[in-house]
């Protein structure tokens, strides 16, 4: 696992530059997780991204996973802001815990911030699962809904992206996205909630509260605002998670060592 893990490669593409041979082995790793998966209707979608976050194996060449990325002009408080929204995302299991895709995307959002630094810049996502929405909750400082009940300015936006994208999914009353039976969705199980989990973690208690229906299938839309001061303490933060974690196999391996010279 670790060996495939340091032999994976992630890359931007626009849309536009994406070859057919290339489309065709994102389709097959696509149908391996998700139902109603065929070839036409992901074909038609992928036309509507802006771009895409590539996967690659180094050995192979041979694509592993994809994250799309579509840029929105959204409007807040009558000002134009730029609104990336992360849609269909798939890896194959073997490179499952692999973090080029997500650090691949946090440079992309950075960039996007960069170039437009008078602009907001807000990461819209839509989360079927509590995993999804904890990488929003904790990594954005200013982000909605909150399990603190703040940042109710955002929502108007949610409402925006949500009718802008799924006019026909989305329920302004309760603020969810039904998509039907028809929806290609993940095979298997969203990765449960049990009451010790609602009881110990507000966020996964207030996704829950927000989201009842998550294992009918329904997807909470969320939205996290861009900042370069954000960007800057997610990526020292996970530096800082990969030094414990060198360290702490260093310590093991002295551990080890010290055993064996010791029987």
């Amino acid at each position: 696992m670790k060996n495939n893990k340091s032999k994976i490669t992630a890359s931007f593409k626009k849309i536009k530059y994406v070859s057919v041979p290339q489309l065709l082995e994102m389709h097959k790793v696509f149908v391996q997780y998700y139902h109603n998966a065929d070839l036409h209707t992901f074909v038609t979608d992928m036309g509507k991204k802006t771009g895409v976050i590539l996967l690659e194996d180094k050995n192979s060449n041979r694509i592993v996973g994809f994250s799309t990325w579509t840029e929105l002009n959204i409007k807040q408080n009558g000002e134009s802001s730029i609104g990336i929204f992360s849609g269909d995302t798939v890896v194959e299991k073997e490179f499952w815990g692999n973090k080029e895709l997500q650090k691949t995307f946090v440079k992309q959002l950075l960039k996007t911030k960069i170039k437009n630094p008078k602009t907001s810049v807000f990461w819209l996502l839509i989360s079927k699962g509590y995993k999804t929405y904890l990488l929003l909750t904790n990594n954005f400082p200013k982000h909605y809904p909150s399990h603190e009940n703040n940042n109710i300015k955002l929502e108007s936006i949610v409402d925006e992206y949500c009718e802008q994208l799924y006019p026909a999914a989305y329920n302004k009353e309760n603020r969810l996205l039904n998509f039907g039976d028809d929806y290609q969705y993940l095979k298997g199980d969203v990765a449960e909630i049990t009451d010790d989990m609602t009881e110990e973690n507000p966020k996964i208690r207030h996704f829950a509260k927000l989201n009842p229906s998550w294992q009918q299938g329904t997807e909470l839309p969320c939205i996290g605002e861009v900042s370069v001061h954000m960007m800057w303490s997610f990526m020292r933060k996970n530096m800082f998670t990969r030094k414990n974690k060198k360290s702490a196999n260093k310590l093991k391996t002295i551990s080890k060592a010290s055993v064996m010279e010791t029987s």
